[in-house]
C-alpha cells in the first residue's frame, strides 16, 4: 500500500521487471477487432462509429497530404485513451503520468512535422518564425521568440499530458483519503464526499479522453503548417 501520495505514480516493478511494459501492452487487448461472422457487435459498430467520426474531425482541416497520418493518429489516440481511462481503475498504473513517456511520445512526432517542412517547402516553414510586416528593429528578437515557442512545443505537449493526469489522480485519491476517513466520524459528510468522488471520477474520464484528442489535435496542427 502507497505510503505517499505520488507514490502511486512510480512505476511497478516485480522480481526485478518493470512492469510499465504490461501496462502499455495489455490496453490493446480492449481493442475489438472484426470476427468470421457477417454482421460485427456492438462494440465493433461503435467503435468503427467512432473512430471514423474522429477521422472526419481531425483530418477535415488538413490537406490531402496530411491525410497519410490518418492511421497514425488514430493509433495514437486509441493508444493514449485506453493508458489514461484504464489508469482510472484500482490497482493499476498509468503510464501517461511519466514525463518520460509522453515526451518520448511527443518529440519524434513533433520533430517528423518540422522535418516534413523543412523538405517540402523550407521558405515557408522558416517564414513562420518571422510574421510579414514587422518592424526591422524588432526582427532579431521575433525570431528568437518564435524559435523558442517552436521548440517549447513537444514540451508542452508532455507536460499538459502529465500535469492533467498527475492532478486528476491526486485529486481522486486526496477525496477519497478524505471519505475514509471521515466514515467513522461523520458518516453524513462521508456520503457527500463519496458522491463527490464518484462525480469526479465521471470528470476525470472525461479529462482523460479529452486529452488524448488534444494531445493529437496539436500535432495534427503543426502537421498542417508543414504541408
Amino acid at each position: 500500500m502507497p505510503v505517499g501520495f505520488f507514490e502511486q505514480f512510480m512505476s511497478p516493478v516485480y522480481l526485478g521487471i518493470p512492469l510499465i511494459a504490461v501496462a502499455i501492452v495489455v490496453p490493446w487487448f480492449f481493442v475489438a477487432t472484426p470476427g468470421p461472422r457477417w454482421l460485427n457487435s456492438r462494440l465493433l459498430t461503435l467503435q468503427s462509429w467512432f473512430i471514423s467520426r474522429f477521422n472526419y474531425q481531425l483530418l477535415m482541416p488538413l490537406k490531402m497530404g496530411g491525410h497519410k497520418w490518418a492511421v497514425l493518429f488514430t493509433t495514437l489516440m486509441l493508444f493514449l485513451m485506453s493508458l489514461n481511462v484504464l489508469g482510472l481503475l484500482p490497482y493499476t498504473f498509468t503510464p501517461t503520468t511519466q514525463l518520460s513517456m509522453n515526451l518520448g511520445l511527443a518529440v519524434p512526432l513533433w520533430l517528423t512535422t518540422v522535418l516534413i517542412g523543412m523538405r517540402n517547402q523550407p521558405t515557408e516553414s522558416l517564414g513562420h518564425l518571422l510574421p510579414e510586416g514587422t518592424p526591422t528593429l524588432l526582427i532579431p528578437v521575433l525570431i528568437i521568440i518564435e524559435t523558442i515557442s517552436l521548440f517549447i512545443r513537444p514540451l508542452a505537449l508532455g507536460v499538459r499530458l502529465t500535469a492533467n493526469l498527475t492532478a486528476g489522480h491526486l485529486l481522486i485519491q486526496l477525496i477519497a483519503t478524505a471519505a475514509f476517513v471521515l466514515t467513522t466520524i461523520m458518516p453524513t459528510v462521508a456520503i457527500l464526499t463519496s458522491v463527490v468522488l464518484f462525480l469526479l471520477t465521471l470528470l476525470e474520464v472525461a479529462v482523460a479522453m479529452i486529452q488524448a484528442y488534444v494531445f493529437v489535435l496539436l500535432l495534427s496542427l503543426y502537421l498542417q503548417e508543414n504541408i
